[in-house]
């Protein structure tokens, strides 16, 4: 059995040797490049001997499954360009790939990294993600915060992937200023209508959700910085999508 390691990037110049480094006991290494990328991912990527392969991006899942379409592989294993496959985590991987198993599709825990810090409270661990998928069996869907749908059995690996996420709070608001407007849209297509209390009951359960049940009081002011700071947006996908609510009506 062979993997493919897969890195969809778009301007990670800061990221990408590192992250390929963590990848260096894979089959093949391939950096699949969003075509609006302009800065030096394509060269440095080359440098260190990975494969660079450009595509036009039209949203997350497309990109994703276009990535596997464009390989050959029995083993498929998407890292993010701001993730690290630790030396645990590749003996695990490659221990479950070594040999026929049933499961077509691994699950993968995350520590992410949020302004700096391990963050393991307030919903932010295990984070289960989709990343090793049995080629043939496992496509993506929605065209955000996308999703893996595998035709047979999923396993859940123990090692953690290490995930260096918002750098700050500027990068934070960012990134969820752009989520928010997808989530937002895809709430619109599948006609959820808010009402005009809807952004604020909507934080303050976000809010409740994981400061108080998923115990990010127990970090402190981090974690009532983060749960404030995922509340708020919460409240602004919902106002989003009110906004498009009225302009439907006009």
């Amino acid at each position: 059995m062979n993997v493919t390691a897969i890195v969809p990037a778009r301007d990670e110049e800061r990221n990408v040797v590192d992250c390929l480094a963590s990848l260096a006991w894979a089959d093949r290494r391939v950096v699949f490049v969003d075509t609006r990328t302009t800065d030096r991912t394509v060269e440095l990527a080359r440098q260190v001997r990975a494969d660079v392969i450009q595509h036009p991006f039209e949203n997350f899942a497309q990109f994703h499954n276009a990535a596997m379409d464009a390989v050959r592989a029995d083993w498929i294993l998407f890292v993010d360009a701001d993730e690290r496959v630790t030396p645990e985590l590749a003996v695990e991987m490659q221990t479950v790939t070594a040999e026929e198993r049933e499961e077509v599709l691994w699950w993968v825990p995350r520590h992410n990294y949020i302004f700096g810090r391990l963050t393991l409270r307030a919903g932010w661990y295990p984070d289960y993600q989709a990343r090793l998928l049995r080629s043939g069996r496992a496509r993506w869907e929605r065209p955000v915060h996308e999703v893996a749908v595998a035709d047979g059995p999923e396993g859940r690996l123990v090692h953690p992937l290490i995930h260096y996420n918002y750098d700050d709070v500027a990068d934070f608001v960012s990134r969820q200023n752009r989520y928010t407007d997808f989530d937002a849209d895809i709430l619109f297509q599948e006609r959820v209508r808010p009402q005009f209390y809807t952004p604020y009951a909507q934080a303050v359960r976000h809010f409740w959700w994981r400061y108080v049940t998923l115990r990010g009081a127990r970090d402190g002011l981090h974690g009532l910085r983060l749960s404030l700071l995922m509340a708020y947006y919460e409240a602004v996908k919902y106002r989003k999508l009110a906004r498009l609510w009225r302009r439907a009506g006009r």
